[in-house]
């Protein structure tokens, strides 16, 4: 009977919001004729990347960019911009120089890239042989004890390539989208794939890499190179993220316990760490399988940096609104980026949407009743850092909002490519279908139609949805993001796609204008009971390796 009630009172709920859900279509249509005739995202997401680019949580470039970012809110007539800061991080890292060239019969350059906060060859150029570690079991890796010392050495299997039968470029079809709509459950969410796990073969295998580790660095080589099974890290491109720290699968995987390569805890014998495509990774494995020498002369110099609590930032920004103005709307992005491209579609796109909306908003005239606050955040490649410490200042925990929660209104997020909007993910809260189904509905010709039930996860939306805050992500077409550009080399300005950048920062400009419009403030669900608030300790996948 409860059940009964409940959906008895969801059904009254979605029926009232139908019937008074309106919007100002004169507005809208302003808006959307700024945002898709006088755009300037591809504009700023050239100087984010091609400038500033790549922008790595801590780094001197980071900072730069933040500052740019500021500097241009401000030039656009945005009031009340500032730094906020977040820290501490850790140490800030950036690569001065780096080579590396296989040499076998020939010699040939190596299609790699060094890991974020790798350790550096001291300046000057290494030429040592190559080991391949092949080895499943405790017993097999203890064979090669006293055979690795000032080697480079291969660790993980060869990838088998196929061909590209498949183009790597796609939109959602509208079958794909009909599924999605169509969602009876909300699914999904919480974290990003990889970040935990609780059976047996799964905790043998974290035991092992980290036994592993711990051998490779009681021999003292002179580097470790990893290949990752990605159509990213193929075909000329390299998919890299950070170096790996070791850590025992029995150590709580918390902020105050997890050893990261970028901070202070990390082991000081730690080795440099390489990522190979996987050409030229498989091709190594495959000369020592045939019993050929093979080496690398490689120079690796990187510069780290010492950070103190203020030097990491989340870049805010306001446009003051009018009889509501006490309650604020937010629109966000992460500027952080990783460091093998230029951090174009991850997530130089989705900031320059944000920034491109605020000046949509200001250049078109609007008036918002509430606030519209945008944010630019950093850390979130190792765990949402700018915005939970931002959630947790602001809003609270998930037990103890604080009036400044009871004033918000909602979150809207761009951190999937390139791609244009498709619709948004409502978390869940199935009271607001008909709400975003009036605001898509102008847009409906541009492609951007499809509501879902589902929960998205692995972005800063989700700092605010732990809380029962109101938080959302749009639904992009993938375009080339997991096959190409995600975390890769080139992620960089020329895959961005200019006529989906105007598309999806006009309906971030106008969901904001919107949600700042709305007489009454946004339905709101329950925090999940999987989800622990932000506001604690908690284990959030960082984007490492993971001890490959």
């Amino acid at each position: 009977m409860k059940t009964i009630l409940r959906l008895a009172l969801l059904v009254l709920l979605v029926q009232a919001a139908a019937a008074q859900e309106t919007i100002d279509t004169s507005m809208v249509a302003k808006i959307r004729d700024e945002g898709m005739n006088r755009s300037q995202a591809r504009e700023i997401l050239s100087w984010l990347t091609d400038v500033y680019g790549p922008r790595l949580t801590g780094s001197p470039e980071y900072t730069a960019s933040a500052q740019w970012a500021k500097e241009k809110f401000i030039a656009m007539g945005i009031g009340d911009v500032h730094l906020e800061s977040w820290g501490p991080f850790g140490r800030g890292w950036r690569l001065k120089k780096y080579s590396a060239n296989l040499i076998g019969r020939q010699v040939q350059p190596l299609v790699s890239y060094p890991k974020a906060w790798s350790p550096g060859l001291s300046g000057k150029e290494v030429t040592a042989e190559v080991v391949y570690l092949d080895a499943d079991s405790m017993e097999q890796l203890s064979a090669y004890k006293g055979k690795l010392k000032g080697k480079f050495v291969l660790i993980g299997k060869p990838n088998p390539l196929k061909a590209y039968f498949t183009p790597p470029a796609s939109r959602y079809s509208d079958s794909s989208l009909l599924v999605m709509a169509n969602a009876d459950v909300a699914g999904g969410g919480g974290r990003r794939p990889g970040s935990g796990g609780g059976n047996d073969n799964f905790r043998k295998a974290q035991l092992f890499a980290y036994e592993r580790w711990q051998l490779l660095m009681k021999e003292n080589v002179a580097g470790v190179l990893t290949s990752a099974a990605a159509q990213r890290n193929e075909g000329g491109s390299v998919f890299v993220m950070g170096a790996t720290a070791p850590n025992h699968p029995d150590t709580p995987m918390t902020s105050v316990n997890r050893i990261s390569s970028y901070n202070a805890k990390a082991p000081k014998n730690l080795p440099p760490q390489i990522e190979v495509g996987n050409e030229a990774y498989n091709r190594m494995v495959r000369m020592i399988g045939k019993g050929e020498t093979v080496r690398i002369a490689m120079t690796l110099d990187v510069e780290w940096t010492s950070q103190k609590d203020d030097s990491c930032y989340n870049v805010i920004a306001e446009i003051p609104g009018t009889d509501l103005k006490d309650e604020v709307v937010m629109i966000g992005a992460h500027l952080d980026s990783w460091h093998g491209g230029t951090g174009a579609t991850d997530n130089g796109t989705g900031v320059s949407a944000v920034m491109e909306a605020m000046r949509i908003l200001k250049a078109s005239g609007a008036k918002p009743r509430r606030t519209i606050r945008a944010a630019l955040w950093g850390g979130e490649e190792q765990g949402l850092l700018g915005s939970r410490a931002y959630v947790a200042k602001h809003f609270g925990a998930k037990d103890s909002l604080t009036p400044a929660a009871q004033k918000f209104s909602a979150y809207f997020n761009n951190d999937n490519g390139t791609g244009k909007v498709r619709g948004i993910y409502m978390q869940g809260n199935e009271a607001l279908r008909p709400v975003f189904r009036a605001w898509l509905k102008p847009f409906n010709d541009l492609g951007a139609s499809t509501i879902t039930p589902m929960n998205t996860g692995g972005t800063d939306h989700q700092a605010f949805d732990a809380l029962g805050l109101p938080g959302f992500q749009f639904i992009q077409d993938p375009i080339e993001y997991g096959t190409r550009t995600w975390h890769s080399t080139m992620d960089v300005w020329d895959r961005s796609q200019e006529e989906d950048m105007k598309q999806a920062a006009t309906l971030m400009a106008a969901f904001a204008y919107n949600a700042s419009m709305r007489d009454e403030r946004f339905p709101r669900k329950e925090p999940s009971p999987r989800t622990r608030s932000v506001g604690y300790d908690e284990e959030w996948d960082c984007g490492h390796d993971h001890g490959r």
